[in-house]
């Protein structure tokens, strides 16, 4: 397949930009672990990373884009052939399931169109087959998987990165790396993983611990506890009530969590039985 003009052939649908700086794709290759697992490429483009990849690791990619599935199948033909390559085509989160993405331990690598890579690596969390991730994601992105206690940034994709490991920012990549230029800078997040989460109520929980950043923690918990179960949890954990969100390091919240899991209801369960009384009063006074 030739592609006449790459800027014109890239599909707005897809979110394509693709890299095509070999500085950064040798940077790339770099950051990955130092190890002979398996790789797992999402969106492989016209495979400019690729090539790098199967020059040291097996690779399986998974790109949803049917006109590239044909390019790639062409220009890794030889590596398919040799077994070093495999080539999904499709939806990469309809293949994952509810499962794992492989079934072995693997390292994700990615160039990630921006209005996906969120939930790509969220479901690379509770992967337990899935040992790294190294995405290309947009900077505001890797700057909140990355932050740390105490910085503005810090956030509930914070805790939840440094929940399954150690998250870093390794370097930014400007547009004009790309064809064609995002209206961003990028930049290329490496988590390295020593666990897996999956626990949907703690996630729920974070997003209400997080929902006003600027707020007080308690103040924002208070929106689905009680005030007097927040109070109380906050004492029997020798924590400051006017603590804000970002100051808060991941081992609070998990300790917070555990304390409240069990009444992620309660204030709801309080309104309804106030609810019920005044009904119950109403209905004695005839009204």
């Amino acid at each position: 397949m030739i592609i006449d003009n790459l800027a014109e052939f890239a599909s707005k649908k897809f979110g394509q930009n693709f890299l095509k700086n070999d500085i950064y794709l040798h940077k790339i290759i770099q950051a990955m672990p130092d190890d002979n697992l398996k790789v797992a490429e999402i969106g492989p483009g016209l495979g400019d990373l690729t090539k790098e990849l199967v020059k040291v690791r097996n690779v399986t990619a998974f790109e949803v884009d049917k006109r590239l599935c044909e390019h790639l199948a062409t220009e890794f033909e030889a590596p398919i052939s040799q077994g070093r390559f495999e080539l999904q085509c499709g939806d990469v989160l309809e293949r994952w399931g509810e499962g794992s993405l492989l079934d072995e331990p693997y390292h994700l690598v990615a160039n990630l169109p921006y209005y996906i890579a969120t939930n790509i690596i969220l479901k690379a969390f509770k992967d337990e087959q899935c040992q790294s991730i190294l995405v290309m994601v947009q900077k505001e992105v890797a700057v909140k998987f990355s932050a740390v206690a105490n910085q503005k940034e810090f956030s509930a994709l914070s805790v939840l990165a440094a929940s399954v490991g150690e998250a870093r920012l390794c370097f930014e990549v400007e547009p004009e790396a790309f064809v064609p230029p995002p209206n961003v800078t990028s930049a290329v997040l490496l988590i390295e993983k020593n666990r897996s989460m999956d626990d949907e109520k703690f996630e729920s929980f974070l997003k209400i611990a997080f929902a006003q950043p600027r707020k007080k923690l308690s103040k924002n918990l208070s929106a689905a506890f009680s005030k007097e179960i927040v109070e109380q949890t906050f004492a029997t954990l020798g924590l400051t009530p006017n603590m804000r969100p970002h100051e808060a390091e991941t081992s609070i919240y998990h300790l917070i969590y555990n304390e409240l899991k069990d009444k992620l209801d309660g204030k709801q369960q309080s309104k309804q039985r106030k609810q019920s009384k005044s009904r119950t009063k109403n209905a004695a006074r005839g009204e």
